[in-house]
Formats: C-alpha cells, structure tokens, sequence
C-alpha cells in the first residue's frame, strides 16, 4: 500500500482532509513526500515539522517554516537547513566576510539567527560545523572561529564558500592540503593566491594531508610518503580548472608529467597557442580528445586534430562549434555522435544545409536531419530520403505532415516508428496504428503514452505495456475505470503514477487513506 499513498502525497487534485490523514499516520518516508506539496496549509505545515525532521528540514529549505524557533542544540539539522536558506545577503553576490564591509538590511529573526551560528560554531558535531560553514552571511566573528576550526574538514568547507580573498588567501597557507584544495577551488581566490599554489610557494610547506591522517581511503598509488604529493596534484588540478588563474602561468603545465593535469589544462579555453600545440601533440589520446572540443582551439589545430586516428578524439572533434564543415564527411560516420545537432550545424548558414543535405554520404544528410528548423523544402526531401537512419532523424521534426509521417513508417517500418511517435504533429489516429504495428515495436508504447495527442483509446492501447502502463496512468485522459484497475496492478510504479493521477476520484483516495 504504501507506494499508492506515495502517489497520493503527489496528487495534485488532493482533498485537504485526505491529506490531513496521510500526515496523521506517515512515516518518515511519507512525510518527506508530503513536504514536497505546493498546497500546505500553515496547520499541516506545523504537523509535518514536528513530527519528522526531515520534512522539517525540507520545509525550510522550501521557506514554509518562516516562524520557526528552533533549539540548535535538540534540532541541528533544522537550524542549520533555515541558516542555509536565509541568513545570506539579499541579493547578488555575498560580499567579504570582514566586519567592515556593509551587510544587508537586517531582518526580523536575524539575531535569532546569528545567535544560532554562534551556538553551532561550538558545536561537538564536526558534522554541524562543516555545514554551518558553507552557510551564507555568517557573522564575521563565527566566520574567524571556523577559519581556525581544529578539523581541516570545517575550514575547508569554509574555503569553497567564503567570497573574501584576504581570508583566501590567508587559509592558502593553511597546514592541511585540503584547506588549500578548497582555496584552489574557489573563484574568488586571488590570481596572485593561485599562481602561489601552482608554484608552491611562498606558503610554507603542507604539513598534512587527508592520505596521511587517515581521512581518505588509500589506495596503491596515494600512499603519502611525508610529502603529499598526491595531495599536491589534488591541489594543482583545482587550480588548473579554476579560470581565475592567470592562463600564463597554467600554459606551464602543458608539458607536465601527470597526464591528468594535462587533461585538466586541455580543456581551458584561455591558454596561449604555444600550449595549445604542445596539448595536441599529446601522447595520451585522452589530453588531445578534451582539447579537440575547447572552444579556444582555432581552425587551423581543429584541422590539425582532424587528422588524428584516436575515434574518441574525432568524436570531441565533430561537437566543436567552429568545426570547418568540409570536414564533416570525415567524421560524419563515427559512433556515438549523440541525437542532437551538432554544434557547427546549429550555425550553418541555408546554402550550406542545403548543400549538405545534398551530400552523397549518408552520415552527413542524417546529421543535418537533426536539425528541428530546416527549410521546408530541405525537411521535405530528407523526410523521402532512401536511407532509414536519416528519415529516423528527420521524423520528429515538428513541420512534417501526416501523410509524410505516415508513409515514412510504409517505407522503412520499425526502424522508424518510434521516432514517429515522437513528432508532435502525430495525430491520435496515427499513434493509435502505431501502437498496433506488427511486429512490435519496442519502447513505442512508452512514447505514445507521453505524447500530448494521446487520447482515451490511445493510452487503453498502451496498457498491454509495463513502461505504457506506467507513463498513461498518470494521464489525466485515462478513463477512470480504466485507472481505478491500475491502483491493483502488479508494478508498484504502475500503482503510484495510478494514485498521483489527479482524475482519481475522491472516494477513491478516501477508501484508499481507510485501508
């Protein structure tokens, strides 16, 4: 029973009463389900709140507990999940933590509020303190008391959120690496502060690091020899992906050791030409394929890459947004290309589509058939294309008419049909032959579930599926006494998408509630 009054939580059609007994006898589970509703009355909010934390903690976070008073003490989680949700700036970006910079307006509660950040910033759960540290607008003196917090865990959760450069910078000198990676990380870091963490110095040296204390598991190759080398790549690579640091100083990693530094750097679309070169002769295939997409190589390396043998690189290659297109042919027949447009296609002036969609290669007229606004003459020929991978690529296409729709699935048959479905233009009588089509067609039923066309006849006929049962018994559409059957079906999804059917009668939900 309990996955149909999971369902119910989600009704949208829900009676107030109906949802009073769901709160009434809920569990953990069910109350979390019933937080998520838009429709709670203040009374049912408090119900759900004092009785389960965490609907508790959700209703906060969704702002319905405005006059909560928590004890941080007896209830962390849900002081914590209101500090995370209001006691931050108003509006824009949280300015510096120092106490001499101007802070919002205050608002009533917030001494509540601060008073509860000084309670937490002591507390005995490193757990807490962690989580109040990444909490927005904390009071300068909390703030201070983290950035000092004897677990490295606390402060440098502290270094992921803080927006204030000179507390950056100081806790990029911090003895525990994880503090540094944190810093690395942010974008708020000063360029100066990063290009020191690359460098190594002038910060003196890590003392320890989470592969020598215990805190990270170990495995064969991040044994810490007193070093922390591990955990110093850890820290480069933060500093690499972050685009405050000078381009300058991370194009000197090009030529790194560490492959996935390298690859790190490969994807940075500021580096100067030199770097980008050096990358693209690579001899990790990997470095080369997360260049041959950055969108900070230029045509004469896109050419250069498209000579590579690597299909992993040709794949990256042919997603680049500048790709010249006469090199479309080469990469037009690689695997794994994905369903959308390609980028350099999105782009492509009207002559070129149409001299594409002319190309003797069928790879090629199947990729300009992903576009959804091709010319109507365009969309028209390839929708009569002898190939059935383009016709499968042209067919959800939202211009297409029922007669071509319709002959599509006599010319090519089940390889095409389920993309047919997909096109919006699909008229009930259509979805409704081509649930029917013999042999059957798999996933189809599914499709023509969703689609908006689906009328009563057309979902019954999707029911013979368990993935067509499970998408039109939420359909409002669906006759009654043919959803009234699902909440007995055998498929526990089947019986929850039935119960958040917002057509199921009242008396329905009451009886199932009484059970």
């Amino acid at each position: 029973m309990n996955d149909v009054l999971y369902g119910l939580a989600a009704n949208p059609a829900l009676p107030a009463e109906v949802a009073d007994r769901l709160i009434d006898g809920a569990d953990a589970d069910l109350a979390d389900r019933l937080a998520q509703r838009p429709d709670l009355s203040s009374a049912q909010t408090a119900a759900l709140a004092s009785r389960w934390e965490d609907a508790a903690v959700r209703l906060a976070r969704r702002s319905l507990l405005t006059t909560a008073d928590p004890d941080p003490m007896t209830r962390p989680r849900l002081t914590l999940a209101l500090l995370e949700r209001d006691t931050g700036y108003a509006e824009g970006p949280r300015p510096p933590d120092d106490a001499d910079r101007p802070e919002r307006p205050r608002l009533p509660g917030d001494a509540d509020r601060r008073s509860w950040a000084r309670l937490l910033a002591g507390s005995p759960s490193v757990e807490h303190r962690e989580r109040l540290a990444a909490c927005p607008g904390l009071p300068p003196d909390v703030v201070r008391r983290l950035a000092t917090d004897p677990a490295a865990a606390v402060v440098a959760e502290l270094a992921v959120w803080t927006c204030s450069p000179e507390l950056l910078a100081r806790l990029a000198a911090h003895p525990h690496t994880d503090v540094r990676r944190s810093v690395a990380a942010n974008e708020a870091t000063p360029p100066a502060t990063l290009a020191a963490l690359l460098a190594g110095g002038p910060q003196p040296p890590a003392r320890s690091c989470p592969f020598c204390d215990g805190t990270e598991v170990f495995l064969p190759d991040t044994e810490c020899d007193g070093r922390h080398r591990t955990a110093e790549r850890h820290i480069h690579e933060q500093a690499l992906r972050n685009p405050a640091t000078p381009a300058d100083v991370a194009a000197r990693f090009a030529g790194n050791p560490c492959a996935l530094l390298r690859r790190h750097l490969a994807s940075r679309p500021d580096l100067p030409r030199p770097a980008y070169e050096l990358l693209a002769r690579d001899p990790d295939p990997r470095v080369r394929a997360d260049l041959a997409d950055n969108p900070g190589i230029d045509a004469r390396l896109i050419r250069s890459l498209a000579a590579d043998a690597d299909p992993e690189v040709l794949g990256r290659l042919a997603r680049h947004p500048c790709l010249p297109l006469e090199l479309l042919p080469r990469l037009a027949g690689l695997r794994g290309l994905g369903r959308s447009p390609l980028p350099c296609l999105d782009s492509a002036p009207r002559a070129e589509i149409t001299a594409l969609a002319a190309s003797a290669h069928p790879g090629v007229r199947m990729l300009v058939a992903r576009r959804r606004d091709l010319p109507d003459d365009v969309r028209d020929v390839l929708a009569r294309d002898p190939d059935a991978k383009v016709v499968n690529a042209v067919a959800p296409h939202p211009g297409l008419g029922e007669g071509q729709l319709t002959a599509m699935v006599e010319r090519h048959g089940v390889r095409v049909v389920v993309k047919v479905a997909e096109n919006p233009g699909a008229s009930p009588a259509l979805l409704l032959s081509l649930a029917a089509h013999r042999p059957p067609v798999p996933n189809v039923l599914r499709v023509i579930a969703r689609h908006p066309h689906a009328t009563a006849p057309v979902l019954l006929a999707c029911l013979t599926d368990l993935d067509g049962r499970r998408v039109a018994a939420a359909r409002a559409v669906l006759p009654v006494n043919a959803l009234v059957e699902l909440l007995a079906d055998g498929d526990a999804s089947v019986r929850e998408a039935a119960a958040t059917n917002p057509v199921l009668p009242v008396a329905v939900m009451r009886q199932l509630v009484a059970v």
